[in-house]
């Protein structure tokens, strides 16, 4: 009964596959979309426009929007210590108490929000490959596969950081004969996910419109896969010095001949007006709508209808933790208040209209971009913001590239490493610093990328070599919400909202969600290689 569950599931999926990859979505930015009338799975692939329009409906709409609007922030900054949000349900409290299980509903989305976005880069790569005719040239079908195998890694890095050891499914169709698979070895699934990204970096074109990945975006995530690679299976606190080298390697090639820079602002990296920037390598890309899950929801967690389309929407702003409120210098205020609000900040740009919005509390700012009238879209709503959330951004390059030269040494004072490390720190208005060290990359990372879903992945690359260090840092953490007096500038910690129970090694590696390993009892089973 089970397997066959499994298989009208997957069934279902695959059947929907199709047209939803090509009609979901899709952005003015990159196309005009024909109507449904004039699209079928017989006729499509057939040109070069035609792949532009299948591949475009990979970077957004119903297709990362369960990650996007229920996993992003949870899992990478709720787990991580940065947010708390204590009022939408007992999943989200058992992420910032560790108290999660296999039944938890952010952790059981999250593994199928990505695997969603697998299965659409799947079927989009096959019926590129079955159906696109010889009058397409290579060039052109190799662009469009590119695009779908740099998404498709996307998603297996995170699998591969969430849960470890995870099934690596090229061909969705055949689960429907045989639904029941193991786990694959995690240096496999970084093995594929690297030759993922290499194949994109080799066949996308170096320019593209804004939104579209290029082969800059493929060597930028390279580097930080590498880096991440360079501890996995190498807990005595080293890392492997060949990853190192490939992630300096492919860095600094993004640094140094992609003719890219840092926005100049940045507050700016956070406004529509600025969405695909000269800094971001990828994005979502999302559209004004009015849809449940085809759209950008971030701005659900507004602290007030007052700033919000329609005036509308607002479900609570996750609270800010008295942990990263201490992870910020009182210099490094140009990050900390477009990161999160603290009462008596003041944001022109919200209900500007209106003389714009004062905090009241402290509260998370990124993603909260205001009204329709603040972004010139009328038909925007609270189900459809259309901030382009950057999921890699040229400052993560200079991190991820500082700490490749680091590598496995106490400290450095390497002048290039110095160099792309302090770009970030004086675009911020911070003083650049004269020698770095794993601790203060770490805090950058943190302060640069708050609200940005990432700070739980520093933690588990971390843990890869060093878990005792990891294990500390989350067992040191203030994970409590505080009070904050504008007058005197000072922050009160309150009491936890739950009894956090204590970190361990495993706690860096999420429980696989009990439905899925219900219908897939070989998920319990020892991984298997995915490589012969």
């Amino acid at each position: 009964m089970k397997q066959n569950n499994m298989r009208s599931i997957y069934k279902n999926i695959i059947l929907s596959l199709l047209a939803s990859a090509v009609l979901a979505g899709c952005q003015d930015d990159f196309l005009d979309r024909p109507s449904q009338s004039e699209i079928s799975t017989e006729n499509f692939y057939q040109t070069k426009e035609e792949l532009r329009l299948a591949t475009a409906a990979l970077y957004g709409g119903r297709i990362w929007a369960q990650w996007n609007n229920t996993a992003y922030l949870p899992l990478g900054d709720i787990l991580s210590g940065n947010l708390i949000l204590q009022y939408q349900g007992s999943d989200l409290v058992q992420l910032n108490t560790f108290t999660l299980s296999g039944s938890n509903a952010r952790l059981t989305t999250g593994w199928a929000a990505l695997y969603i976005i697998v299965a659409h880069c799947n079927t989009t790569i096959n019926a590129i490959n079955e159906r696109t005719p010889s009058t397409v040239s290579a060039a052109d079908k190799n662009a469009a596969i590119a695009e779908a195998r740099f998404i498709r890694a996307m998603a297996y890095y995170h699998l591969a950081m969430l849960w470890g050891e995870v099934p690596i499914i090229e061909d969705n169709t055949k689960l429907i004969k045989s639904p029941l698979i193991n786990k694959n070895k995690i240096e496999d699934v970084y093995r594929f996910v690297i030759e993922d990204l290499t194949f994109a970096a080799e066949k996308l074109p170096k320019t593209d419109q804004p939104g579209r990945v290029t082969s800059w975006s493929a060597k930028g995530m390279l580097s930080k896969v590498y880096l991440t690679r360079a501890g996995v299976g190498q807990p005595g606190g080293s890392r492997n010095q060949e990853y190192l080298n490939l992630a300096k390697t492919y860095a600094k090639d993004v640094i140094a001949n992609s003719g890219l820079s840092l926005l100049p602002s940045y507050a700016d990296l956070f406004k529509t007006k600025f969405n695909d920037n000269q800094e971001s390598l990828f994005a979502l890309q999302w559209s004004a709508t009015t849809e449940w899950m085809q759209g950008n929801h971030l701005l659900t967690y507004s602290p007030s209808n007052d700033i919000n389309p329609q005036k509308g929407g607002a479900w609570g702003s996750p609270g800010v933790s008295y942990d990263l409120y201490l992870a910020y210098t009182e210099k490094d205020s140009i990050r900390r208040k477009a990161s999160f609000m603290l009462p008596g900040d003041h944001y022109p740009e919200l209900n500007a209209a209106g003389g714009g919005y004062t905090a009241a509390s402290p509260g998370m700012k990124k993603h909260i971009i205001g009204n329709e009238a603040d972004n010139n879209s009328p038909a925007m709503s609270y189900l459809g913001s259309i901030e382009h959330n950057a999921l890699l951004r040229l400052a993560d390059v200079y991190l991820v590239y500082a700490e490749a030269v680091l590598g496995n040494d106490v400290s450095t004072s390497d002048a290039d490493a110095l160099l792309y490390f302090n770009k970030v720190r004086t675009r911020a208005g911070v003083d650049p610093l004269t020698s770095i060290n794993e601790d203060i990359i770490l805090n950058e990372r943190r302060v640069e990328f708050a609200c940005e879903g990432q700070y739980w992945y520093d933690l588990v690359r971390l843990s890869y070599y060093n878990p005792q260090k990891a294990v500390q840092l989350l067992s040191d953490q203030q994970r409590v919400l505080f009070d904050y007096n504008k007058d005197s500038k000072t922050a009160t910690p309150n009491d936890p909202i739950g009894t956090i129970s204590p970190a361990t090694s495993a706690t860096f590696t999420l429980q696989l969600p009990t439905t899925e390993v219900v219908v897939n009892p070989k998920l319990n089973e020892p991984s298997v290689p995915y490589y012969k």
